[in-house]
């Protein structure tokens, strides 16, 4: 199942680099991060993506789900996010 993510990097992306991500929407943010987000058909998709930017020496801050309805996912501990026990 393809699932929705967004990684957020420090720094902006050139567009030859924002180009090479193709079917991911590349959009800098303030404070000096770009938002990447995609979709990821497995793991080491997302391990894939996440090494590249390694390799290219791309400081990931973060790495969120993006639910169906294109919103980020609750943080951990939201109410509205957490299923009834």
């Amino acid at each position: 199942m393809v699932q929705i993510f967004e990684v957020i990097v420090r720094g902006h992306m050139g567009a030859d680099l924002a180009d090479a991500l193709d079917g991911f929407t590349v959009t800098a943010r303030p404070g000096g991060v770009t938002s990447i987000i995609g979709p990821v058909v497995d793991q080491p998709r997302l391990l894939g993506l996440l090494g590249a930017f390694d390799d290219l020496h791309i400081e990931v801050v973060s790495v969120n789900p993006v639910d169906s309805a294109g919103e980020k996912s609750p943080d951990a501990g939201d109410a509205a996010g957490s299923p009834a026990h």
